[in-house]
């Protein structure tokens, strides 16, 4: 190629990048345009246009064609079904993979979509210029044009500033799940949400502690150190994918624990090591559950949904403990007791508490 060729070439090459820039500059800012007539953000028109032009997908999938976190995607999905512009589905063709389909008719999407549809309009128009051999160009190049954008939004997500605290891990085919705390947390949130498509999301402040997925099984460990109060604040918020089974232990100590598993598939849980506050949240059971708590703590409550029977194996000491409405005080050592109707021919709970605590808690409703 002759110098005068280079230049030539070189001259339309960088042509080129800076119209592809625009292009991408002008698309956002038909979003932002188009959004504020309706009183939408553009990144909640961006998910409206990619299930109206694509159709149905997974929050997984949204997440990747907008560049939002799985976190930040949920948040704004629960948004949009509470206003009644989506809706979440199981898949048809896998019952545990939930997906996300527009809901068409509503007024929000009315007053967009003759602004979408007006663009779609001047691209067939344009597009009508070109031959079919220059269409199939055209195709190929903004086909792996779109593939680099996509590998590109997932380098920056996974290097984002303030985003080395958010782990999650694809579901795949995976037919059930453990997850691990192990290690001294300041407060620990563990929360089922049926809206998730990956097997799991954590977030962190403070120390972020190793995490390791393998097999289905997702492990949480903090540096070998104990919570000192008054000293660095860790918290850990893990919420769960309820399509799946999980077995939960929780190890270590916390300062607080909250555990909201309704609508989870709960195989069992336990949690071992001392914690100020504890606070669990049963789902409905589909057969018999373990539940076992030791260590030691200064305030225990575990609530089942009314209906669900229970029996309680007290096993330590406690100053002051409630079942289903009884009140016992300096309880000690093998003290059992069990909800009417318990049989463990039916789903249920069987609970074991090994801990030494000044007030637990069990109850139902």
């Amino acid at each position: 190629m002759s110098s005068g060729s280079q230049e030539q070439h070189a001259a339309a090459h960088q042509a080129l990048v800076q119209e592809l820039r625009r292009f991408q500059a002008l698309g956002a800012s038909f979003f932002r345009a188009t959004a504020g007539r309706s009183g939408l953000t553009d990144t909640d028109l961006q998910v409206i246009e990619q299930l109206d032009s694509t159709g149905p997908m997974s929050a997984g999938q949204l997440a990747e064609l907008t560049g939002l976190t799985t976190g930040a995607i949920t948040g704004m999905l629960n948004r949009l079904v509470e206003a009644g512009l989506v809706r979440r589905e199981r898949d048809p063709h896998d019952g545990r993979r939930v997906i996300v389909r527009l809901v068409s008719g509503q007024d929000e999407i009315s007053e967009i979509a003759p602004f979408i549809a007006s663009l779609g309009r001047v691209w067939d128009e344009l597009a009508s210029d070109y031959s079919d051999e220059q269409l199939a160009f055209l195709a190929e190049f903004l086909n792996r044009g779109n593939a680099i954008s996509r590998r590109e939004i997932g380098r920056l997500r996974a290097t984002s500033p303030g985003e080395g605290d958010s782990f999650s891990a694809p579901l795949g085919q995976l037919a059930s799940g453990r997850l691990v705390v192990s290690s001294g947390v300041s407060r620990l949130t563990v929360r089922a949400d049926d809206g998730l498509a990956e097997l799991y999301q954590a977030r962190f402040q403070g120390s972020v502690p190793a995490v390791k997925v393998k097999d289905g099984a997702v492990t949480i460990r903090y540096p070998r150190r104990p919570w000192i109060p008054g000293g660095e604040k860790r918290a850990a918020e893990v919420v769960l994918n309820v399509t799946i089974p999980w077995r939960i232990m929780i190890r270590g100590g916390a300062a607080d624990v909250t555990a909201d598993l309704q609508g989870l598939d709960l195989a069992g849980l336990e949690v071992a090591g001392d914690a100020s506050s504890m606070r669990l949240e049963l789902p409905v059971p589909a057969g018999v559950v373990p539940i076992r708590i030791s260590g030691s703590a200064s305030d225990i409550t575990v609530r089942r949904p009314a209906g669900v029977a229970a029996r309680v194996h007290l096993k330590g000491w406690v100053s002051e403990f409630k079942f289903d409405g009884q009140t016992f005080s300096d309880v000690s050592n093998d003290v059992r007791l069990h909800s009417p109707g318990y049989s463990t021919a039916a789903p249920c709970y069987d609970i074991e508490v090994s801990s030494s605590a000044s007030v637990v808690t069990i109850k139902s409703g």
